[in-house]
């Protein structure tokens, strides 16, 4: 994890065969796994286990720009940072970067779900600090 203003989580991601599509590039689809697997590693790595059993995040929207096609042997990371939060939902940018180099954006549009109710629940003060701490 990088720490700036609002900290970046870097979350590796490995590139398997069944990603690549007819083109002979990752498909666009993945992308969005990898988008939903890379915020919830974030959530599981700031909150706590109580927090994780009583939480869920449902993806509302994703909007990806494709920079640039990654292939199979590419090293890939996962770069999230929180953009805010309103009531129930949180936002996240989530850039895909190869070397130095952005190959793909995606701003995405989460709700924070009460586990048991399976109904949108506020997002509480001190979750939201640590999505943005400042």
């Amino acid at each position: 994890m990088t720490t700036s203003q609002t900290p970046t989580f870097e979350h590796e991601i490995a590139i398997v065969p069944r990603d690549i599509d007819d083109m002979g590039h990752v498909n666009n689809a993945v992308y969005l796994r990898w988008v939903q697997e890379a915020i919830v590693d974030y959530w599981q790595h700031i909150s706590s286990t109580d927090a994780q059993e009583a939480l869920l995040w449902v993806a509302l929207k994703h909007e990806i720009v494709y920079r640039e096609p990654l292939f199979l042997n590419d090293e890939v990371d996962a770069l999230v940072t929180a953009t805010g939060t309103r009531g129930s939902r949180a936002s996240f940018l989530t850039n895909f970067r190869r070397g130095e180099d952005i190959v793909s954006e995606v701003r995405s549009s989460w709700c924070c779900v009460d586990t048991v109710t399976r109904r949108p629940q506020r997002i509480a003060h001190d979750i939201a600090r640590r999505f943005l701490p400042s």
